[in-house]
């Protein structure tokens, strides 16, 4: 039994594990920066140090148990989605008295009374590795019945967070250093009283049972494409699937998302929410071209701020990538094998829900190198490829377009016979 559940430990522990961004994992920063009466107010930050994965609509969740029987007097940049049971406070009632409070950012827009700085972006937090400027959300706490000292205070225990589902585990807060921060004027240096940190990290074994994209693959020597996999993502919605021009689709409010986020998917034969092909399109002497593109097929469900890791040995020399902004991953410093890809701001970052404008694609400019390109085996096709963080189910590699067949050496040598008459016969001529 022991040795039974050591296995499953190590598996989840290995699924959470990224080979393509062994670093990444978001950071919770909780530093106290003055005592009150009764407890501390706080700075709580999220950093998300990923590289490719962001946390989209409709956000973040960031959820905890107190230690003690504290309770959140009053919050900035963000709020419990429940007060809790109050009712023993008289006068000034808390923000929060749940002992397992569960927060969430707050919307744009709202009064300047109620924010701070880095948040109210509606949970949304892009990933360091494609905007690290965004990839930042932080709120104010004060928090009363707490201790006000660094011996009576007890850090929380059990986060949780949801980015927006699950996936995510937290370990536990560990006391560090105390955060310095700097005056406005930058020329005085301030510290927190004290500082924990939250490490959490994302695995898509925990996140779903299935895939969520899949990948299909065709090329200029071959007139095969070859699909993505049957029920690649799973066919648990193929009996509420809707095909392409269904009489449902002109009903109002069919692209809104359900608070359940269960999707609303065009039929196919693998049912999967997005799909990414790679299309070999030309050979040239010194390059190779490459069109990639993006088909959502989800009804309810448009991506903003998408992004797409592929693992590619020829992604060492990418000499232009036209319609998508690109940046090579370099996990391991000897090999440079692995790039991401992701949409022009203002232009193709958004990818909206399935239909006529569902897909967006671009063309990718490679330089050959001489001692390993080769159309053969499937070696221009990709060996990983991660849409906004999750892996793609990829086809069976006896399924990739092959090159064709040469010819027989009789046909070939019939075919140089014919051409030796046709050149005699014009030399008599003339």
């Amino acid at each position: 039994m022991r040795f039974v559940i050591s296995a499953l430990f190590l598996f989840v522990v290995a699924a959470a594990y990224d080979p393509l961004d062994p670093n990444g994992n978001l950071t919770i920063k909780w530093d106290i920066v003055s005592w009150t009466p009764d407890g501390y107010v706080a700075v709580v930050t999220m950093n998300n140090f990923q590289m490719y994965r962001h946390i989209m609509s409709p956000g973040w969740t960031l959820g905890w148990t107190w230690a003690k029987k504290e309770v959140i007097w009053s919050m900035n940049g963000a709020q419990t989605t429940e007060q809790g049971d109050c009712s023993k406070f008289k006068g000034n009632v808390p923000h929060c008295c749940k002992k397992t409070p569960t927060v969430v950012d707050l919307l744009p827009g709202v009064p300047y009374n109620q924010q701070y700085s880095n948040c109210c972006k509606g949970g949304v937090l892009p990933a360091w590795g494609i905007d690290p400027q965004s990839a930042v959300s932080a709120f104010q706490i004060s928090v009363g019945m707490a201790g006000t000292s660094n011996k009576t205070v007890k850090v929380p225990k059990n986060f949780t967070l949801l980015g927006p589902g699950p996936g995510y585990t937290c370990g536990p807060a560990k006391v560090v250093p105390s955060t310095t921060f700097l005056t406005q004027d930058r020329r005085r240096k301030t510290q927190a009283l004290m500082t924990w940190n939250v490490t959490c990290t994302y695995s898509q074994f925990l996140a779903r049972k299935n895939p969520s994209c899949c990948v299909s693959f065709s090329s200029f020597y071959n007139e095969t494409i070859t699909p993505c996999p049957t029920c690649a993502c799973g066919c648990q919605n193929k009996n509420s699937c809707v095909k392409s021009g269904s009489k449902v689709l002109k009903r109002a409010g069919v692209n809104t998302p359900r608070k359940d986020n269960i999707p609303l998917l065009q039929c196919t034969h693998h049912m999967c929410p997005v799909r990414v092909h790679w299309h070999v399109k030309v050979n040239y002497k010194e390059y190779w071209r490459v069109k990639v593109s993006i088909i959502n097929f989800n009804y309810r469900m448009n991506y903003t701020l998408w992004s797409l890791a592929v693992q590619h040995p020829n992604l060492n020399d990418v000499t232009q990538v036209f319609s998508f902004d690109y940046k090579p991953l370099v996990p391991y410093e000897s090999i440079n094998d692995t790039g991401m890809f992701y949409g022009m701001k203002f232009y193709n970052d958004l990818l909206m829900e399935a239909g006529p404008f569902g897909n967006v694609q671009s063309e990718v400019l490679l330089r050959k190198d001489k001692d390993t390109f080769t159309l053969k085996q499937g070696w221009a096709f990709p060996r990983k490829v991660y849409f906004n963080g999750d892996e793609c189910m990829l086809p069976p590699p006896d399924t990739y377009p092959f090159l064709p067949n040469s010819a027989p050496h009789q046909q070939l040598f019939s075919g140089l016979t014919a051409i030796a008459a046709m050149v005699f016969l014009l030399v008599t001529v003339w």
